[in-house]
């Protein structure tokens, strides 16, 4: 199954994250199927593309508890 999550970058103490479309038997390191959007919460900064989003909804992705906080 699909799931929309986050995967952490960035340095200690300064995460950046990337809102990504990847299968739930990957770690959140692995192979992502798509790049939806990105959340940096020190700048307060957060891009989703809707489209892409609507997309792999539709296709029957899973978004995770903390990317739907994220959304709204």
């Amino acid at each position: 199954m699909v799931k929309i999550r986050l995967s952490r970058g960035g340095v200690r103490n300064n995460p950046f994250y990337r809102i990504v479309a990847i299968d739930e038997r990957k770690s959140t390191k692995g192979k992502v199927l798509d790049i939806v959007g990105y959340w940096h919460p020190s700048k307060k900064t957060l891009k989703v593309d809707k489209k892409i989003l609507d997309k792999w909804v539709k296709v029957g992705a899973k978004i995770t508890p903390a990317v739907e906080k994220i959304l709204k």
